[in-house]
């Protein structure tokens, strides 16, 4: 049986851990997105502890409610395709260990409680074989990055089984993700040139039929 004090700092730890969800919530929502070409000049000034700086950036920012796929595009702009991706991967690492320590240590004792004998099944399956649907669940994004990697915290399952599941399950994504925010320039040219020639051709067109209908030749 659990001691009077033992319960209320169950309590308390976890509503320190809602009250930092809601914290991360509420920077995520008002913070203004930074520009990309202070954020590329901050870099080239700062060297290496500029992206080391980057990399821990992203990991806390991963553990607010911030969508994962807006951020890896993000640095796939910012940084290109081979810096952002190494960015992008190693800063949802530190996001999604730091994420399950938080919970396992702030929340795991409140949830245990709140279910009972009802959390014991999932306990065994994910303690015995927690790798492979967590793999599942990294690959497979239908259950948000901050949402699966709190919640894993919250069950029994091992720090390194979880690691490793969220390290495999993360890289085929981040690698679209990445790619897609490094190819943006070319990919904008691209649309301004198929929808500028095109345009270019018809305005061209429209000046000879005036002047065609005017009864003057085309020079």
């Amino acid at each position: 049986m659990r001691a009077p004090g033992e319960a209320d700092t169950t309590w308390l730890r976890a509503g320190l851990l809602v009250l930092l969800l809601a914290a991360g919530l509420v920077v995520a929502l008002t913070v203004e997105v930074p520009d990309v070409d202070d954020v590329r000049r901050r870099l080239d000034d700062a060297g290496g502890a500029g992206w080391a700086a980057m990399v821990v950036g992203v990991g806390l920012v991963l553990m607010a409610p911030v969508p994962r796929t807006a951020v890896s595009v993000l640095l796939g702009v910012v940084a290109g395709f081979v810096p952002g991706l190494l960015v992008a991967l190693a800063g949802a690492m530190i996001g999604a260990v730091l994420s399950f320590g938080l919970a396992r240590g702030l929340g795991r004792a409140a949830v245990t409680r709140l279910a009972g004998p009802r959390l014991d099944r999932l306990d065994r399956l994910l303690v015995d074989r927690g790798f492979v649907p967590l793999l599942v669940g990294r690959l497979i994004p239908v259950v948000p990055f901050v949402v699966l990697s709190y919640g894993s915290g919250l069950t029994a399952m091992r720090l390194l089984p979880y690691a490793a599941g969220t390290a495999l399950g993360l890289i085929p994504s981040t690698v679209v993700q990445v790619g897609v925010g490094a190819s943006a320039p070319a990919l904008v040219s691209g649309a301004t040139a198929a929808v500028a020639l095109p345009l270019a051709a018809l305005v061209v067109g429209v000046v000879w039929v005036r002047r065609r209908r005017a009864g003057v030749s085309p020079s």
